[in-house]
C-alpha cells in the first residue's frame, strides 16, 4: 500500500470506525476484487480487520491469481484474503460458509463494449446470475451489486442531476448499449431475488478519481492527470462542454461498504459526487494543481479540439445522491482539488496503470 492510499485508509477507518463493526467474524465473497472498485475495498478492509480485530476473512475471485500476488503482495499475502482462480461467467463455488457478497466484476471497459458488446453483455446478466446463485445457496446475510449510472441512458439536457427513478434507459438496439443494458438487466435479476428474499442492494457508480486509477484508458480524469505528469499539453478531444463529477476512492469505500451493510434490500442508491463540472473545466483544474504541485514549473497547457456550438445542449453525467444522503448519511468528505492532488502525487511517484489488474 502506497503512502497515499495508507494515509486514506487510515483516515478512513478514523471517521468511520461503527460501520466496520457490521463485519466482526464476516465471510465475504468478492468478485473484481482486482480492479479499481476492488482494490481499494481490499485495502480498506485488511486494514480494519487489523484495526479493529473482526477476523474477518475475504475470499476473491480472480481470473489471474499468480499475477494479481505478484503486483499486489502484500494483499495477496494478507491472512484475511484468499485468492481463487476462476472466471465470473462459471466459476466453481469456493468451500465454506459465507455471510457477504460484493458482486464488482464488471468493469466499465469502452473497448470491449466497442468491439465485443456481447461478451459486455452476458459478463454482466450471467455473471450476475451465477454470484446470485452462490449468495441464495450460502444463505449470505448482504450483498451488494455494483451497478452504473449507464443504466439511466443518456441523461436529459435539462435535467441537471439524475436520481434513482428517473425511468429513461439506454437504446436497447445500438450495440453500444451493452454495458448499460447488461447492467439494468443485472439489476432486474437482483430485484427478483430480494424479491425472494435475498438481501441484495445496488449501487450505481457514476465516476470517480483516487490513486489506483487506470491513467491510459476512457477516463478522462486519468488521462488528464496522466498528461499533467509528463509535463502537458493536456488535450480535450471535443468541445469541453460535458459536465461530470468526480468521487475520490476512499470516499467510494465508505459508500459501498455503508451500502451493503444498511442498503435497502431490492433498492438502488446513485454513488457519486454532485459537483458538476466541464470537462474543460476539469481539464484546468488538473492543470492548476500540477502548477501547485511543481512551482518550478508552468503549469501544463490545456487544449481544446473543438469549438463549442453555439446554443448546444451540454451532454450531461451527474447524479442526485439525495437517496444516500438522507437514509443512509453518505457524503463525500474529499474535496475534488485535494482528490486530483492526491492521484496526482500517487501518480508522480508509481505508475498507477500497473496498480490494477484486470
Amino acid at each position: 500500500m502506497s503512502g497515499i492510499v495508507a494515509a486514506d485508509v487510515a483516515a478512513l477507518l478514523d471517521r468511520t470506525a461503527p460501520l466496520w463493526r457490521g463485519l466482526a467474524d464476516a465471510r465475504l465473497f468478492v468478485t473484481g476484487g482486482t480492479g479499481f472498485f476492488g482494490v481499494w475495498l481490499l485495502e480498506a478492509l485488511v486494514a480494519a480487520n487489523r484495526r479493529f480485530e473482526l477476523d474477518c476473512r475475504v475470499t476473491v475471485l480472480s481470473r489471474d491469481p499468480g499475477r494479481f500476488a505478484a503486483q499486489a503482495p502484500a494483499l495477496a499475502a494478507d491472512p484475511a484474503i484468499a485468492l481463487v482462480a476462476g472466471d465470473v461467467l462459471d466459476f466453481p463455488f469456493p468451500a465454506g460458509p459465507l455471510t457477504h457478497v460484493i458482486h464488482a466484476a464488471t468493469q466499465a471497459s469502452a473497448a470491449l463494449n466497442a468491439d465485443a458488446p456481447q461478451a459486455m453483455f452476458d459478463v454482466c446478466v450471467e455473471g450476475t446470475r451465477r454470484v446470485l446463485a452462490l449468495a441464495a445457496e450460502r444463505s449470505a446475510a448482504r450483498m451488494l451489486l455494483t451497478s452504473s449510472g449507464a443504466v439511466y441512458g443518456r441523461q436529459p439536457p435539462g435535467l441537471a442531476h439524475v436520481a434513482e427513478d428517473f425511468a429513461g434507459g439506454p437504446d436497447p438496439l445500438d450495440p453500444r448499449s451493452a454495458y448499460g443494458e447488461g447492467k439494468r438487466a443485472a439489476e432486474m435479476l437482483c430485484c427478483l431475488a430480494a424479491r425472494a428474499g435475498l438481501p441484495v442492494t445496488v449501487a450505481r457508480g457514476f465516476a470517480f478519481v483516487g490513486p489506483h486509477l487506470p491513467l491510459d484508458t476512457h477516463f478522462a480524469i486519468g488521462n488528464f492527470i496522466r498528461d499533467a505528469v509528463a509535463g502537458g499539453p493536456l488535450l480535450i478531444g471535443g468541445d469541453g462542454t460535458p459536465f461530470r463529477s468526480y468521487l475520490y476512492a476512499s470516499d467510494l469505500v465508505e459508500w459501498l461498504v455503508r451500502i451493503l451493510l444498511d442498503g435497502r434490500a431490492g433498492r438502488a442508491y446513485n454513488v457519486g459526487s454532485e459537483e458538476a463540472v466541464s470537462i474543460r473545466e476539469l481539464a484546468e483544474r488538473v492543470a492548476r494543481v500540477a502548477g501547485t504541485l511543481r512551482p518550478d514549473r508552468p503549469a501544463p497547457e490545456v487544449r481544446v479540439a473543438r469549438v463549442p456550438t453555439p446554443g448546444a445542449a451540454a451532454d450531461r453525467y451527474v447524479p442526485d445522491c439525495t437517496r444516500a444522503r438522507m437514509e443512509l448519511g453518505l457524503v463525500p468528505t474529499t474535496s475534488l482539488d485535494e482528490a486530483i492532488r492526491r492521484t496526482m502525487l500517487h501518480a508522480m511517484h508509481r505508475d498507477a496503470t500497473d496498480d490494477v489488474i484486470g
